[in-house]
């Protein structure tokens, strides 16, 4: 019997004027894993990304999700089929309260005016505290959101993608401009959300990497480079040498 994955690129290529920035990928993921991608800049990550959720096409190839191509839908379409993207820099509504960004995340808001102005029903009102409480912003609920911290207003909108309750999540650089203890914080939040949610997650931070502790993927070249645990990962050469450079190597082995 073959295994049923949520998500699926097979023989996948995308290229910028010349430039390959995803070459003949194949990738597979499991319903309710996190998965980390790691890889140097210009590996195709974002990229990636891009095609999984519609805002770039593939030249060849095909992806689909739940057994479904996604290649030829729009990218509402494909949020619509549930799949939920954090991007790098977070974009919350600044004039807006803590509550009421996660009131505009929540499935089917009816827009910025609607939301904001029409009525919460009590259900609405649970599910916006369960969610605060998830990412630890009970006592911001009423604070507007431009004034909190760098670290809070990336949890704000791992909230407000945790409210459109996406079964694919696509968490780019989460831990980017963090403290040490806003990034394991970070790191709790996602292992609590994994087997909720299909997660794949972008990351630099090696330290954050291992936290995660789940299966990782390398990119090189726009193609995989290698799969495994991050042990595995660390200890290949191949990454060690096309992903840090020999001279880098204590990047990928951060010092304890």
């Amino acid at each position: 019997m073959n295994k049923r994955f949520i998500l699926t690129a097979e023989g996948v290529t995308k290229s910028f004027d010349g430039f390959k920035a995803i070459n003949d990928l194949n990738f597979y993921l499991d319903e309710g894993e996190l998965r980390t991608i790691i890889g140097p800049n210009g590996a195709g990550k974002s990229t990636f990304l891009d095609l999984i959720t519609g805002r770039t096409r593939p030249d060849e190839g095909q992806i689909e999700f739940k057994g479904t191509p996604v290649i030829k839908k729009t990218e509402y379409q494909i949020y619509r089929m549930g799949i939920g993207r954090k991007f790098q820099t977070p974009s919350v509504y600044s004039d807006h309260t803590v509550y009421e960004n996660i009131l505009l995340g929540l499935k089917g808001s009816r827009g910025v005016f609607g939301a904001i102005f029409g009525r919460v029903t009590p259900a609405q009102n649970d599910q916006i505290h369960h969610v605060l409480e998830i990412i630890n912003l009970k006592d911001k609920a009423q604070v507007r959101a431009g004034t909190l911290a760098h670290g809070q207003k990336q949890w704000l909108e791992i909230g407000m993608l945790i409210a459109q309750d996406p079964e694919l999540m696509l968490v780019d650089e989460p831990a980017a401009g963090m403290t040490d203890e806003e990034t394991a914080r970070t790191g709790e939040l996602l292992l609590s959300l994994a087997g909720k949610h299909t997660i794949i997650v972008i990351e630099h931070d090696m330290t954050f990497v291992r936290q995660l502790a789940n299966r990782v993927t390398v990119l090189h070249q726009g193609s995989i480079l290698r799969e495994g645990s991050l042990d595995e990962v660390q200890n290949d050469e191949r990454v060690i040498e096309v992903y840090l450079g020999k001279k880098k190597h204590d990047a990928i082995h951060p010092q304890h």
